[in-house]
């Protein structure tokens, strides 16, 4: 043994088992957390990050209107709209799929149904899911033309198919011209309501919610 091995400091057996004990039970939370996430995992709104959460009766219609659409066998995108996860992960076949795209790393405990997203770089997500979704549903955090814009730019690259799309009142026009979608009845309400007037808006014939 050379005079520089003497020099590296070793653990002793307890302070080894100890170490390893400590990350045998960060894994087994964090495996927890995962496989318990479609059913018990909730969050604080961030309005740093303008998030609103949808209350109970909107998830139930949202939902409702796109399994109508799509069935539990489609391949679903949420994105920035986290509260409808649970409910559509809960309602979908073992052959289904839903995917969060969503800014806020918290929702990584979702594992492989979370994509980190951010609306500024739009088309910074996997290029294996282009025209991947049967239903796009998206919620941008802000009412903005810009924030609308990039965020079509997503909707497009993940669909060519169904949308829904959940915004102000105010983005209207911008919504038909970039997407072709048209105001539908439903109208989003939010757990802290707010002054702005949302609407759903869609591509597709939404009746009888």
């Amino acid at each position: 043994m050379s005079d520089s091995d003497d020099d590296v400091p070793q653990l002793s057996a307890d302070t080894f088992l100890a170490l390893q004990e400590f990350y045998q039970e960060q894994e087994e939370r964090e495996k927890r957390l995962v496989s318990s996430a479609d059913e018990n995992a909730t969050f604080d709104e961030d309005w740093q990050l303008s998030q609103f959460w949808y209350d109970d009766v909107t998830i139930e219609s949202l939902v409702n209107v796109a399994l109508k659409e799509v069935g539990p066998d489609a391949k679903i995108a949420l994105i920035s709209c986290p509260t409808l996860y649970n409910k559509i992960k809960q309602n979908m076949s073992d052959t289904g799929k839903v995917t969060l795209y969503e800014y806020d790393p918290r929702f990584a405990i979702y594992g492989s149904d979370f994509v980190p997203y951010d609306y500024k770089s739009p088309l910074d997500i996997p290029r294996d899911q282009a025209s991947f979704y049967d239903l796009v549903i998206a919620d941008p955090p802000f009412l903005s033309d810009e924030c609308l814009t990039k965020t079509a730019l997503t909707i497009k690259f993940l669909t060519s198919a169904k949308i829904m799309l959940c915004t102000g009142a105010v983005m209207e026009n911008l919504a038909q011209r970039l997407l072709d979608l048209k105001k539908t009845p439903l109208k989003p309400q939010h757990k802290n309501n707010l002054a702005n007037e949302f609407y759903c808006y869609s591509n597709f014939n939404v009746s009888n919610i």
